[in-house]
């Protein structure tokens, strides 16, 4: 058994997120840790799993006060790289009436996208079970490459990929390039999951459950999760094994997170099972999905990202609510 259960590789950055308006009528923001890899590590620490995490940020005040957080949650930090020569990433949140959100990146040369592969910490992975990774860190600099090598390296050490599009077309130079390199990620992940959006983007379905359906035709995935938003989720798993989830009954206020916790909460269960998806039981299989779907679900119910990530005591008690 090694030091972790998951190491998550990625973009860990400043949130600000609206809080209101101030007294000159202008909106007002906070500023909140952020960066899906990182939510992700949170989630799934907060839930008792052993995490670490590998990335990029300035040596600035943005950064050395990310680098102090995460490990205020119990996340291990050594493979986190203080950059003097780059900035920390920065991202301003934007919610609709419903509170879904959409982002503003400051990023051109960011740190979390210069992190080369020789910076890398790959000891963290010995004996790990699970690596994370997704394709922000994709989207320009060396850290595209340097994903992409992590997630070889991480196989090569026996540790299941687990990656998750979360796409932002804003961050890439064009659609087709971000289709070119998700894709070109694909084979090397195990666990994959995708929103309702990022199936049909990648496909050309039209119909998420059919493009969902594509991507398992094309490549051998352990499991494919599609979130569905509003509608829950549905996923897929070994032996043609299908398990449908509705959404949480919350009142959501901010989505932002939704999917990174839905991550967290799946590998966080998953570890607490203590055996591969291979073989677990329909009834094991339908508590794990159940388990991240409130673990997402409860992240929408409070405003911010890591801030926003619900305890396993809370996770429980929406789940005995049936």
């Amino acid at each position: 058994m090694g030091r972790f259960d998951l190491v998550s590789l990625g973009e860990l950055l400043i949130d600000f997120t609206p809080v209101g308006v101030s007294g000159n009528g202008n909106p007002v923001f906070e500023r909140n840790p952020g960066g899906g890899p990182a939510n992700l590590a949170c989630a799934a620490q907060k839930l008792g799993a052993r995490t670490a995490f590998l990335g990029k940020v300035g040596d600035d005040p943005f950064g050395r006060a990310l680098k102090a957080f995460l490990e205020s949650q119990g996340v291990c930090t050594e493979g986190l790289r203080l950059s003097r020569a780059y900035q920390t990433t920065l991202a301003f949140v934007h919610l609709d009436e419903t509170g879904d959100r959409s982002f503003s990146f400051y990023r051109k040369n960011g740190a979390d996208t210069m992190l080369r592969f020789d910076e890398m910490d790959l000891s963290l992975l010995d004996g790990c079970p699970y690596f994370f990774c997704s394709s922000v860190l994709m989207s320009e600099g060396d850290s595209r490459e340097t994903s992409f090598r992590a997630m070889k390296a991480a196989r090569e050490k026996g540790a299941a990929v687990y990656f998750d599009p979360n796409l932002r077309l804003n961050l890439w130079g064009s659609p087709a390039l971000a289709r070119e390199n998700i894709l070109r990620a694909l084979p090397l992940a195990d666990l994959v999951k995708v929103s309702e959006e990022e199936a049909v983007f990648l496909t050309g379905e039209p119909d998420p459950r059919r493009a969902a359906q594509a991507l398992l035709r094309e490549y051998r995935f352990q499991a494919l999760l599609l979130t569905l938003g509003a509608d829950g989720c549905c996923c897929f798993f070994p032996g043609g094994v299908t398990v449908e989830q509705p959404a949480a009954r919350v009142h959501a206020v901010d989505t932002t997170a939704a999917g990174d916790a839905f991550n967290g909460g799946f590998l966080a269960r998953l570890l607490r099972l203590g055996k591969p998806l291979a073989a677990c039981s329909r009834a094991e299989l339908e508590g794990l999905v159940r388990y991240a779907n409130a673990v997402g679900g409860l992240t929408t119910t409070r405003k911010g990202s890591i801030c926003a990530l619900p305890s396993a005591q809370e996770v429980e008690a929406l789940l005995a609510q049936g």
